[in-house]
């Protein structure tokens, strides 16, 4: 029934923005809207930060999560290319994965995550 998904966010610096998800965590700026940048996090999946918008009143309380296979080298990877963790990659067993956060100029935290649970 359906091919891909966008989540978009609101963003009120455009440039900065794009250039974190591009330059930072190295996504492919997909398609350029003027006021709309979409970032391909995978085949079907994309993120889109626009200034048109409402701000969000407490941008910490969004979560964009993008998993991977190997979160020691995204952790390494990030922080090389000036990335602010939280600290550094660690289990939860609550929800069991390994993960650690980073935050986007937006204020948004940005979970780098691997699955642990084998129903994943």
């Amino acid at each position: 029934m359906f091919s891909a998904g966008i989540t978009f966010l609101p963003t009120k610096n455009l440039v900065l923005t794009s250039k974190f998800y591009r330059e930072t965590l190295g996504l492919p700026l997909r398609l350029d809207q003027g006021s709309c940048h979409i970032f391909q996090i995978t085949q079907e999946s994309h993120i889109g930060f626009c200034t048109g918008l409402k701000a969000v009143d407490q941008p910490n309380e969004i979560i964009i999560t993008l998993v991977t296979d190997d979160v020691e080298a995204a952790f390494q990877s990030l922080v090389a290319n000036g990335a602010q963790a939280d600290a550094p990659p660690r289990i939860n067993d609550q929800f069991q994965i390994h993960h650690f956060f980073i935050s986007d100029p937006n204020g948004y935290r940005v979970e780098i995550q691997k699955f642990l649970d084998p129903r994943w």
